[in-house]
């Protein structure tokens, strides 16, 4: 038996250390091997260089000032990695991160994107349809995600992921294999130096997400084709504060060829990014101007055609041919065994019975919004959970608990 997980999350100066980029932000959470939460660390670093993007991580120079390199905490950090399968959301970035940070001391990483445990890449097992990003993976279970861009809750975020795809498939031996991968990696042996690990100083105010940020929480996954999963995921967070410098340009074309992807899938990759943004935008049924200026930039980022720029300034969605169901209203429940529920919110009744009546009758349950989820049952039909925003994202009925008794009711009849 292995001794469980660590979720790891590095915030950096930049997505590349192929580039002179450092990890600035170590956030680690200890997961057990039943999927419990056990305990956390973090720290900032002081990487010797310009800090990169501080308006989307928050992290400036004082902060800094008097943190650990991550030479002083390469000892204690392998230590606490050693035994356990690391996880992480879009596990390349951070295992790339991690052999350039060792390799620097001298010292060779056992793991790579092949014997790390993805979230990204699990959600199109757990979650198809759902995007590739965090937010929008936890927004299907329910779980919030505050302080985005801060290492510790991210990896906070996806090891409750991590908790959460386990309970969807207990027992399943897919978690068995990893025991024997984590006990064969061989780490190296760093001494230990007693440093104190400096936590973020953090202030009540949260720094708003940007336009750009928020809508790339609403793109798709690209199911089956992780070299485009790991590529997009990049393109977010390049795209995230709505500039792409030539630097980053060079290090996106980089990471194309590292991954095999050629021009014409990566332009193709570059249109559907696109499409897919412009589509998310329109998800309100309104675009404003600050929407407006986004689009256009991000087309010329991606050097994407004038006319195809402006013909996203209209709503690309056909008329409606018959008015959507609104919030608060209670759709007309119809239940059978090819339905698929979902609950969110605090019910009158434990959600434990509420599953017990429905599988009576033969009708499933799930514990995440999908694609193939038919209905979400919600203590509050106007909540702004994240099952709820799901469901309207993707157009699944959502109705309250008494329209569910009442379906029920009618169905035991």
């Amino acid at each position: 038996m292995h001794n469980g997980y660590a979720v790891i999350d590095f915030e950096t100066t930049g997505f590349s250390p192929n580039h002179g980029h450092r990890i600035i932000e170590i956030g680690l959470v200890h997961v057990a091997p039943d999927g419990q939460v056990e305990r956390s660390f973090e720290t900032l670093l002081n990487p010797g260089r310009d800090l990169g993007p501080v308006h989307v991580h928050q992290i400036r120079g004082r902060d800094v000032a008097e943190a650990p390199t991550f030479a002083d905490v390469a000892g204690t950090l392998i230590e606490l990695l050693r035994g356990r399968v690391l996880v992480a959301h879009n596990a390349r970035f951070e295992a790339t991160f991690l052999a350039a940070e060792l390799a620097r001391l001298g010292h060779t990483s056992p793991i790579g994107a092949e014997n790390a445990l993805c979230t990204m890449q699990l959600a199109s097992t757990f979650l198809p349809g759902s995007g590739r990003k965090l937010a929008d993976c936890c927004n299907a279970y329910d779980i919030e995600l505050v302080n985005a861009h801060e290492a510790l809750a991210d990896a906070t975020a996806t090891a409750l992921l991590l908790g959460a795809y386990m309970e969807a498939s207990r027992g399943a031996g897919h978690w068995q294999d990893w025991t024997t991968r984590s006990s064969a990696l061989v780490w190296p042996v760093v001494e230990t130096v007693e440093t104190r690990w400096v936590a973020r100083r953090r202030s009540a105010s949260v720094p708003s997400a940007t336009l750009l940020d928020r809508a790339t929480d609403l793109l798709p996954s690209v199911d089956d084709d992780l070299p485009a999963q790991q590529y997009l995921a990049m393109l977010d967070a390049a795209l995230a504060d709505g500039l792409l410098s030539v630097h980053e340009t060079d290090q996106l074309a980089d990471l194309a060829r590292q991954l095999h992807i050629g021009d014409d899938r990566r332009v193709a990759l570059h249109d559907r990014y696109f499409a897919d943004l412009v589509a998310a935008a329109w998800a309100d049924s309104v675009l404003s101007e600050d929407e407006r200026r986004e689009i256009e930039t991000v087309g010329t980022l991606l050097d994407i055609g004038a006319s195809t720029v402006a013909a996203a300034m209209h709503d690309p969605r056909p008329m409606a041919t018959a008015p959507a169901p609104q919030r608060g209203d209670d759709p007309e429940l119809t239940l059978n065994g090819s339905s698929l529920v979902v609950l969110t919110g605090e019910m009158r009744r434990s959600r434990n019975v509420i599953e017990a009546d429905l599988a009576r009758l033969g009708i499933p349950t799930a514990r995440a919004v999908t694609k193939k989820t038919t209905l979400v049952i919600a203590a509050d039909v106007d909540s702004l959970s994240g099952k709820a925003r799901k469901a309207a994202q993707y157009g699944i009925p959502i109705a309250s608990e008494g329209a569910l008794e009442a379906a029920l009711a009618h169905a035991a009849v």
